[in-house]
């Protein structure tokens, strides 16, 4: 069975999508889920939305006081999928080549030999990495952006499906360097964990009283299935009026009075894949602007610096996004027919405008 997608509503040309590949990954998404929610109580958004960074080819930021699951989180992630894994605990006497690698003298060969560092794992958990000096930061700068790390001149790539999950503890607690501008525009988005609710800690205490969960937790699925899943983010049609709609919003924060630093191009394509994999787990082929509004504030608010007198009048970037949010109008499109999985949901219209409050 195979349904048609209305491109052609849109300006494009209808394509067929594969009833029986779309529940495939579906059913696989819910493995992944399921897997990660039973060791993360209480927090289904925080593990969709790292699902979501997974299957957009982007990175995950998980800032957070300490002891509320930030590590964990991570290691559930990485333990739930059949891939490599590396930790890397940053700390102020990490070196670069503690994670890039480093050439060693053969005596043997009588030539270089190089040594990988942690960094060549498909799953690569960085702990607390706001604790490392900026010059050790900056050795994860090529190999998020460009999958590869060039050592001594050579140039090595990083397998697939590769995925760097940081963790910082707020940056105004002692031991702690800020991650610079450079640093944080190349996570794809930033999630806080949150303190559990009092039913979810209550869970928590049968469930992690006796034994940690991670212990028992088996890969749900390959890292084959996930470089599919990749694929298939990546065939979700984008309407040029969803386009225009991301860049309208990312382009308002670098015209903001309270910000001194707006969001970079890079955000709009962040912005934009995250959105396609967003649509993507609702089992649709094509992206909404919902997709672009749920999204907006995970993605932009960690690469903005607002102004001295927004810090003097606590004004968080969060808040100026959702106030850009309110303020950019929302396109119009005709209802649609979701395509991915064989759903067969009728969507509804995009919202008239004014656009929806968040």
């Amino acid at each position: 069975m195979t349904t048609y997608d209305d491109r052609a509503s849109h300006g494009g040309t209808p394509t067929r999508v594969s009833s029986r590949v779309g529940e495939d990954l579906t059913a696989t998404v819910e493995r992944v889920r399921g897997s990660v929610e039973s060791v993360i109580e209480g927090k289904p958004e925080v593990v969709r939305l790292a699902l979501t960074v997974l299957l957009a080819e982007g990175h995950l930021l998980i800032e957070d006081v300490p002891g509320v699951g930030k590590t964990m989180l991570a290691k559930a992630l990485a333990r739930s999928i059949d891939c490599s894994v590396r930790r890397i605990q940053f700390t102020p006497d990490l070196l670069p080549s503690d994670i890039t690698g480093v050439s060693i003298w053969d005596q043997q060969r009588r030539d270089f030999e190089f040594k990988p560092g942690a960094i060549f794992a498909q799953i690569v958990i960085g702990d607390e990495i706001n604790r490392a000096s900026p010059k050790t930061q900056s050795a994860l700068l090529e190999s998020m952006e460009e999958r590869q790390v060039t050592i001594d001149g050579q140039t090595y790539e990083l397998p697939s499906p590769f995925m760097v999950v940081a963790t910082q503890n707020p940056v105004e607690m002692e031991g702690t360097y800020p991650l610079p501008e450079a640093q944080r525009d190349r996570f794809m988005a930033r999630v806080s964990v949150g303190y559990p609710s009092v039913e979810a800690e209550l869970q928590m205490l049968d469930v992690h009283g006796g034994v940690s969960p991670l212990e028992d937790l088996q890969p749900v699925a390959h890292a084959h299935e996930i470089v599919k899943l990749v694929e298939a983010v990546r065939g979700v049609h984008v309407s040029e009026a969803v386009r225009r709609y991301a860049v309208e919003l990312v382009a308002a924060t670098r015209t903001h009075p309270d910000l001194r630093l707006g969001a970079s191009p890079r955000a709009t394509l962040h912005l934009l894949r995250a959105a396609k994999a967003s649509a993507a787990l609702a089992g649709r082929d094509y992206a909404l602007p919902d997709d672009v509004q749920a999204l907006a504030v995970a993605v932009l608010a960690h690469r903005l610096l607002p102004t001295a007198q927004a810090q003097l009048n606590r004004r968080s970037a969060e808040q100026v996004v959702l106030e850009i949010l309110q303020h950019t109008p929302v396109p119009a499109a005709p209802g649609r027919q979701s395509g991915l999985g064989g759903l067969g949901r009728t969507i509804p219209a995009y919202p008239q405008q004014p656009p929806r409050s968040m």
